[in-house]
């Protein structure tokens, strides 16, 4: 992997991390294009440089964050269900990696946000201020979280549609799918780091450096632009969007077996 590399793999995570749009499919697709072999230490590389928008969100929400331990306690309980699935499967959500199985939930994934737009439409939603979440509401958000295991599937993307359907409404279900990244991408990169280790090429720690400091930044911009773009309009866009991504995936494909 090239410094080139790195700096495009940083900008697609810091832009789709947060999008509707699943971060993982774009960074398999987009190494292949570059030309980078699978291997365990390009996923170890993909799985740390997540950790750079997560610390963009907590720069962000610092303050929220600061002055609510119940918010906290919320999104450890909505964690959960999505730690425990990860630790029991972790080596078989690896194996599900396909261009099919990829290529089918994010266009389903597309459907349901036009869905649930149009369903909402004139609907008014039960909840305006993601602190009013109650426990019971977000567990339910945390086990829908865990779908977001499937290949394809995106974690922002389920769980802001999760919360959507449950009455949440669409500023503040954005807003707790970002703060619930926190635990969720924290671990879980954590988790990668402690089982493969060995794996990454830390003779080449610059390389992981650069492609962690832009995947920071431009996740910065990417959340910021994002809220002011959903504020105003709705998820049909990117619903369209995704329907568009797993075609092109469906018909490119991209090689997923670690050699």
């Amino acid at each position: 992997m090239t410094v080139y590399d790195s700096v495009i793999l940083g900008i697609i995570e810091g832009v789709t991390e947060f999008l509707p749009v699943s971060s993982t499919a774009h960074l398999v697709l987009t190494a292949q294009l570059l030309g980078l072999k699978s291997s365990r230490g390009l996923e170890s590389f993909n799985i740390i440089i997540q950790l750079a928008p997560i610390l963009a969100v907590i720069l962000i929400y610092w303050n929220k964050l600061i002055r609510s331990f119940d918010l906290w306690f919320k999104l450890a309980i909505a964690f959960i269900p999505t730690g425990i699935a990860g630790l029991l499967l972790y080596d078989y959500i690896l194996s599900l990696f396909s261009p099919q199985i990829a290529s089918l939930w994010i266009a389903i994934t597309g459907i349901m946000f036009i869905a649930v737009e149009l369903k909402n439409k004139n609907r008014a939603p039960k909840i305006e201020n993601e602190e009013e979440i109650s426990y019971k509401l977000a567990i339910y958000i945390g086990l829908i979280q865990a779908f977001s295991l499937v290949p394809g599937i995106s974690r922002s993307g389920i769980t802001t549609l999760g919360a959507m359907i449950l009455g949440v409404s669409r500023d503040s279900a954005i807003r707790f799918s970002f703060l619930l990244a926190i635990p969720t991408m924290f671990i879980a990169s954590s988790y990668t780091i402690y089982k493969d280790w060995h794996n990454l090429e830390l003779e080449n720690i610059e390389i992981l450096l650069i492609g962690f400091l832009v995947s920071f930044i431009i996740g910065l911009i990417a959340i910021k632009t994002f809220l002011k773009i959903v504020s105003k309009y709705s998820f049909i866009p990117f619903g369209i969007y995704l329907i568009i991504t797993a075609i092109f995936f469906f018909f490119v494909g991209y090689e997923t077996k670690f050699e």
